[in-house]
C-alpha cells in the first residue's frame, strides 16, 4: 500500500516524520510504523467492521447513570493522631492517613510499618485466571499474585503494605522489530521510575520488588540498590513450564526461519507456536537473561535463598512471597539495609555464581549497573575474565547443554544454594557476607544443606522426570569430564580493539579442533540492519564458511539491540554452526554459537568494525580454555595475510560511506546512548554517570562559550 494511500477511515491521520521521510501515525512519533489495516478495510475508503462510533453519543438508555451523588458520609472512625504528629510531622504524612482511610484501609490500623510492594505487573487477570487483557508476557503476567501474597502476610502482621508497578516490555516480543531499539534503553528509565516511586512514599521502612524479566528484573535490581539505608529484598517471578511435547520457548522462536527451509509444515508451527509457553506465568524456560538475572539477585543475597527460578503458579511460589514479606519486616526490625547486603564482595559472589550456570552476556551490562547504583565498584572486562578463568561450569541448562534441562529442573535440583554449595567447597566465595535471610550467607548454605527441602525437591526431580539432580548441578570434576568448559570470552584483536564478547562455552563442540580451541576463517557478508541480515539467512545467501557481519546496531545506531532472531536461526538451521557472527550489538542470553557481540568501539563509534567489506577475510580464534580470543581481519578479496597486514589495511581504508544510524531509532534512545556513553558506555553498564554527564556538559557548554 502506498503512503498517499494510508488514509484515515482504516488508519490514525498520519503527517510526515521529518527524520525518515515516511509517513506515520500522528499520535505516536516515536513509533515511527505504520499500524496494520483493519481486518475490515478492503480497501482504503471503507470503514472498518466491529467499531461503531455513534453520531448520538450523548444519549442515554440506562437511566440509573444520572444518579450521581455530589456528597458521601465518608469513612467511620478516626485517624490516629497525636497531638505530636499534629504539631511536628509534614502535612503530606498526615493527609497520607487521610488518603487510606479514604481507599478504605481501616482507621485503628494506619499507624502501623508502611512498605512499599513494587512490581512489573501487566495485564489484567480475571478471579479465575483467564484474560481480561494481556500483559506483554507471561513473565509479569502473575506476579501480581506474589504481590497479593506478601501484602497479606504485612497486613496480617499489622503492617500498612503499598504497591505499585511499572510493567516491562519482552525481548521475545520485540524481536526484529524497531521495538528492540527501546530495549536496553527502558531499563534505566524504569529503574528510575522505580526509584522515583520508591522516593515517593516517604514514610515507608522498607521495599519488596516483585520482578522476572530480561530488563524489568534489571530495573528493579539497580533501584533496590540505590536504596542504600532501607531494607530491601527481592522477589523473582520465578519461571513457566515446558509444554509435554514441542518446542521451548527459546527454540520457538525460529519457527518462521524452519519452515522457510523446509524443516517444518505450516501445521506443525501453528502447533508449536500455540503451547511453548505451557504455564501462563513465570519468564522462559531456559537461562536466559530473564532467569539469569534472577540466579544474580539470589547470589547478591537480595532475595532469599532457594527463590531463583520457582515454578511461576505454584504452592511454592506463592509461599516465597510470604517468607520474603516476612523477610522484609524483619531486617527492618533489625535495622538491616541494603548497604549491609550489597558489598564488594556480595557483587564478587554474584559474578563466580553468574560463570558457575552459565549465564547470559547480558549481565556484563546488568551486574555493573546494580553496583553503580550500589556505589560500589563497578566490574570491567578485566574482572569477568579473571572470575571465569577461575570458575567452571557446573550446570547443565538450556541453552547450553549438553543435556538442556530446562529451569524448572535447576529449581529442583536444588538451584542456586547448590551451585553454591560446591564453589563454597571450591574456596570461591566469600560466606561472610549478610544476605536478606538475616543471617550470613555461610550460615545459610548450612541450613540448605542438611534442608528437609533440599532432600524432598531433589527427590521430586528423580520421581517426576527420571531425572538425577547431580547430572544437572554437577560436581567439578564430573563437569569437566562432560566437556563443560567456563563461560564467557573478551577477544580482542584489530576488530575489536576495546573488546568484544563471546560465550564461550555455548560454541557448538563438533566445530571445535582437538585441542578445544575454536578456529575459524571466511569470507565477511555485511549488513547494516537486522533484517536485511535475517532476509540473506532465509534467502540461502548465507552460506557455511560465511561471517556474518552486523553493523550500526551498537549503542548509537539502534539503542545496541538484540539480535536474536539470526543467532536462533543459525542454531536450528543444519549448516549454522559452520557459520560465525560478528557485530557491535548484543545477543539474547539464550543465543548459542559462534557468536561474538558487543564489538568496541561501535561502528558509528568510529570502530574499525565499520570498515569492514565484503569478501573481506576475517579470522576468529576462541580458546576455551585458557578463555582467550582474537577476531581480526587478515586480509581483502580473498587473500589471507595475516593479522598485521590486516591492522594496516583498516588503518588506510576509510570508513564505510554508508554508516548511519537506524532511521526509526527514537529519540529517546538516542540520548540514552549519549549519556550513557560519557558515563562509561557499555563496558560500564550503560549507566547514567550523573556527575560525569554534568561535567561534560559544563565543559561542552564552555567550549562553545569560547
Amino acid at each position: 500500500m502506498s503512503d498517499e494511500a494510508l488514509s484515515s477511515s482504516c488508519y490514525i491521520v498520519c503527517d510526515t516524520n521529518k527524520r525518515s521521510g515516511r509517513s506515520v501515525p500522528r499520535n505516536c512519533p516515536d513509533s515511527k510504523r505504520y499500524t496494520r489495516q483493519s481486518p475490515g478495510c478492503s480497501d482504503t475508503t471503507a470503514a472498518p467492521t466491529g467499531i461503531h462510533v455513534s453520531s448520538r453519543q450523548f444519549e442515554v438508555e440506562d437511566p440509573s447513570l444520572f444518579d450521581v451523588a455530589t456528597h458521601v458520609a465518608g469513612p467511620t472512625g478516626a485517624l490516629p493522631l497525636t497531638a505530636e504528629m499534629l504539631r511536628s510531622r509534614p502535612s503530606g504524612d498526615v493527609f497520607g492517613w487521610t488518603q487510606n482511610a479514604g481507599m478504605g484501609w481501616e482507621p485503628s490500623k494506619i499507624g502501623g510499618r508502611e512498605f512499599l510492594i513494587l512490581s512489573t505487573h501487566g495485564g489484567i487477570r480475571a478471579p479465575d485466571g483467564t484474560p481480561i487483557a494481556l500483559g506483554y508476557h507471561t513473565g509479569h503476567w502473575e506476579v501480581g499474585l506474589l504481590m497479593e501474597a506478601a501484602a497479606r502476610e504485612m497486613k496480617a502482621a499489622g503492617a500498612v503494605p503499598f504497591a505499585a508497578a511499572c510493567t516491562d516490555p519482552c525481548d521475545g516480543r520485540s524481536q526484529g522489530t524497531p521495538a528492540m531499539f527501546d530495549s536496553l534503553a527502558y531499563r534505566n528509565d524504569a529503574a528510575m521510575v522505580f526509584r522515583r516511586l520508591i522516593r515517593s512514599l516517604p514514610t515507608r521502612r522498607g521495599v519488596l520488588g516483585i520482578a522476572t524479566c530480561d530488563k524489568g528484573l534489571p530495573a528493579m535490581m539497580m533501584a533496590l540498590a540505590a536504596c542504600h539505608d532501607s531494607a530491601c529484598v527481592l522477589v523473582p517471578g520465578g519461571v513457566t513450564l515446558l509444554p509435554n511435547e514441542g518446542d521451548d520457548a527459546g527454540r520457538v522462536q525460529t519457527i518462521g526461519v524452519r519452515f522457510v527451509h523446509g524443516e517444518l509444515s505450516l501445521e506443525e508451527a501453528s502447533e508449536l507456536g500455540c503451547r511453548a509457553c505451557a504455564s501462563p506465568g513465570g519468564g522462559c524456560q531456559f537461562l536466559g537473561t530473564a532467569a539469569t538475572s534472577q540466579v544474580v539477585g539470589e547470589a547478591l543475597g537480595l532475595s532469599l535463598g532457594h527463590s531463583a527460578l520457582a515454578p511461576s503458579g505454584h504452592p511454592i511460589w506463592l509461599d516465597m512471597a510470604r517468607r520474603s514479606a516476612r523477610a522484609l519486616m524483619a531486617l527492618e526490625e533489625r535495622g538491616i539495609t541494603t548497604r549491609d547486603i550489597l558489598t564488594d564482595a556480595a557483587i564478587h559472589n554474584a559474578m563466580v555464581t553468574h560463570a558457575a550456570f552459565g549465564g547470559s552476556t547480558n549481565l556484563i551490562l546488568h551486574v555493573p549497573a546494580i553496583a553503580h547504583q550500589a556505589a560500589l565498584h563497578r566490574p570491567d572486562a578485566r574482572d569477568w575474565t579473571e572470575v571465569n578463568r577461575r570458575v567452571p561450569r557446573i550446570v547443565d541448562a538450556l541453552p547450553n547443554g549438553p543435556r538442556h534441562h530446562p529451569t524448572i529442573q535447576v529449581f529442583l535440583a536444588g538451584g542456586v544454594p547448590e551451585v553454591m554449595l560446591h564453589l563454597r567447597r571450591m574456596g570461591l566465595l566469600d560466606t561472610s557476607v549478610l544476605t536478606v535471610s538475616g543471617v550470613t550467607l555461610g550460615v545459610q548454605l548450612d541450613e540448605w544443606e542438611s534442608s528437609e527441602r533440599r532432600r524432598r525437591l531433589r527427590e521430586e526431580l528423580r520421581a517426576r522426570d527420571g531425572v538425577d539432580p547431580d547430572d544437572v548441578i554437577m560436581a567439578p570434576d564430573v563437569a569437566a569430564q562432560r566437556g563443560l568448559t567456563s563461560t564467557v570470552c573478551f577477544p580482542t584483536g584489530n576488530l575489536a580493539p576495546e573488546g568484544a564478547v563471546i560465550k564461550s562455552t555455548a560454541i557448538d563442540p563438533s566445530v571445535l579442533a582437538a585441542d578445544g580451541v575454536y578456529r575459524f576463517t571466511g569470507p565477511a557478508k555485511v549488513f547494516l540492519t537486522e533484517p536485511s541480515a535475517m532476509a540473506a539467512i532465509k534467502s540461502g545467501a548465507i552460506q557455511p564458511g560465511d561471517v556474518l557481519v552486523l553493523i550500526c546496531r551498537g549503542p548509537m545506531g539502534s539503542g545496541m539491540e538484540e539480535t536474536y532472531q539470526l543467532t536462533s536461526a543459525l542454531r536450528y538451521l543444519p549448516f549454522g554452526k559452520h557459520v560465525a557472527i560478528l557485530t557491535d550489538a548484543r545477543f539474547s542470553g539464550v543465543s548459542t554459537g559462534a557468536c561474538i557481540g558487543h564489538v568496541s568501539p561501535e561502528a558509528l563509534a568510529g570502530g574499525p568494525i565499520g570498515k569492514i567489506r565484503d569478501g573481506d577475510v576475517i579470522r576468529i580464534v576462541v580458546d576455551r580454555a585458557k578463555l582467550e580470543g582474537t577476531v581480526d581481519l587478515i586480509g581483502e578479496n580473498g587473500d589471507s595475510l595475516g593479522p598485521e597486514a590486516g591492522a594496516a589495511i583498516l588503518a588506510r581504508r576509510p570508513a564505510r560511506t554508508d554508516l548511519a544510524s537506524d532511521p526509526l531509532l527514537p529519540d529517546d534512545t538516542r540520548l540514552w546512548a549519549a549519556l550513557q556513553d560519557v558515563s562509561g558506555g557499555t563496558w560500564g553498564g550503560c549507566v547514567y554517570d550523573v556527575d560525569a554527564i554534568i561535567r561534560t556538559l559544563v565543559a561542552g557548554r564552555r567550549t562553545l562559550e569560547s
